[in-house]
């Protein structure tokens, strides 16, 4: 083989063995692994350990490390400090359980939804939004707004997805900078 053609074929193989084994983003500083489950991936983000504590208090954690797939919208630490004083830890009381379960299947989503599949059923809707129906049986809405993708809950209040395509063994994580609050 000529010194070329051994460049070509080294660059090549190069090439496809990294698209093909493409990481999944950090999230919150650590490595999330494809191979591993949404909640065995959750407890290794230091912006996630908010949800991660409503999830266990919810006692949701069996649900989200069962089958699926799920997407879910996964509300970061500082977007769980912008809610009103109290909030969070009116929602973590025991006698809120119900509530708090309400809020978090809300960000959660049947299915294994990309963020490339999310944007391009908004684009071609009539109406710009894709609808979604969560697991608590609330409404979420994706939106494009130029290249960022946008997820709207019943309220109206909105979550810029700031890490997406988040890859899981159940499913897929799309990191929101906001708590999408069902009716």
């Amino acid at each position: 083989m000529t010194p070329f053609k051994t460049l070509a074929a080294l660059t090549l193989s190069t090439v496809l063995a990294t698209s093909a084994f493409a990481a999944n983003p950090d999230v919150g500083g650590a490595p999330m692994f494809e191979d591993k489950n949404i909640i065995e991936n959750a407890v290794n983000s230091a912006d996630h350990t908010t949800l991660v504590a409503a999830v266990k208090a919810a006692d949701l954690v069996d649900a989200l490390q069962g089958a699926g797939p799920f997407t879910v919208f996964a509300p970061t630490n500082a977007a769980f400090a912008k809610l009103p004083d109290g909030t969070v830890e009116t929602l973590l009381m025991p006698e809120n359980k119900g509530m708090l379960t309400k809020v978090l299947t809300a960000h959660v989503v049947a299915g294994d939804l990309s963020g490339a599949t999310l944007m391009s059923k908004a684009k071609n809707s009539k109406d710009g939004f894709f609808h979604m129906q969560t697991l608590s049986g609330d409404a979420l809405s994706a939106q494009v707004k130029g290249k960022n993708l946008y997820i709207y809950d019943e309220n109206g209040n909105v979550g810029r997805v700031t890490i997406a395509d988040v890859n899981q063994s159940n499913g897929v994580i799309h990191v929101v900078d906001a708590v999408l609050v069902p009716k």
